[in-house]
């Protein structure tokens, strides 16, 4: 069994970080011990990156724009400061140690940021029909289609998979792509919906909540945290 670093959501106002059971369950349904990271100083990363085999990091609310070079614009919501400062040097040195890393919604953002990209603070500032992308739904219901790039991680990941349907809790969402990393699935506004680093053995952002499918046995679910995992066990 391999221990798997899990980011949790700060909440600096009430004092307490959390991190739902769905994405245990996933990591230790695919094979993985799941180890919360709740940690509130960096000096703490080199050792947790010691400890770790891979790290996933888990959605929530959003960036600070200073991170990539911008002044908050109409529509930026919440953010964390303590948990950007961690979350983004923690996924600069993973990077760098050539550690598996999987983003997920707000995840893939961060993912993308600390390779030095940027996001749009609302994917309402994006030119164009943009379709709806929170949902007021059901976690595990599957709300819009996304396409698949072919010659993807990802693409192989859902089994050749071109489309397939998913959850969607975000308002945010890449805008310049971080060094090394490429788009492997659009939704049909050319939203971004997955990214991929092609200099890392396993890099890998998605929009979507596969953690809440996973739990339900829904397609695009299970399949990600078990190619995750299997990343995770050649790691050296």
């Amino acid at each position: 069994m391999l221990p798997v670093g899990i980011t949790c959501v700060y909440n600096e106002n009430f004092n307490f970080a959390r991190l739902s059971f769905d994405y245990i369950r996933s990591i230790e349904r695919a094979g993985g011990i799941p180890v919360p990271i709740s940690i509130l100083n960096e000096e703490f990363i080199p050792g947790l990156l010691k400890t770790i085999k891979g790290l996933v990091l888990s959605g929530g609310g959003d960036v600070d724009p200073l991170y990539y070079g911008e002044e908050p614009l109409s529509g930026q919501g919440e953010i964390s400061p303590l948990r950007d400062r961690i979350e983004i040097e923690l996924t600069r040195a993973a990077l760098e140690k050539n550690l598996p890393v999987l983003g997920i919604c707000r995840g893939a953002q961060v993912l993308n940021i600390a390779a030095g990209g940027s996001i749009y603070q609302d994917i309402s500032l994006k030119k164009g029909l943009i379709l709806e992308h929170m949902q007021k739904a059901p976690r595990h219901h599957l709300f819009h289609d996304i396409n698949i790039l072919e010659d993807t991680l990802l693409y192989r990941i859902l089994r050749g998979r071109k489309t397939i349907r998913v959850n969607s809790f975000h308002h945010q969402a890449v805008k310049k792509l971080g060094n090394g990393f490429r788009v492997n699935a659009v939704a049909s506004d050319d939203v971004v919906e997955g990214l991929e680093s092609v200099v890392h053995s396993f890099a890998l952002g998605i929009q979507w909540h596969p953690e809440a499918l996973a739990v339900k046995e829904i397609p695009g679910g299970q399949e990600i945290f078990d190619a995750f995992l299997q990343a995770v066990s050649l790691f050296k």
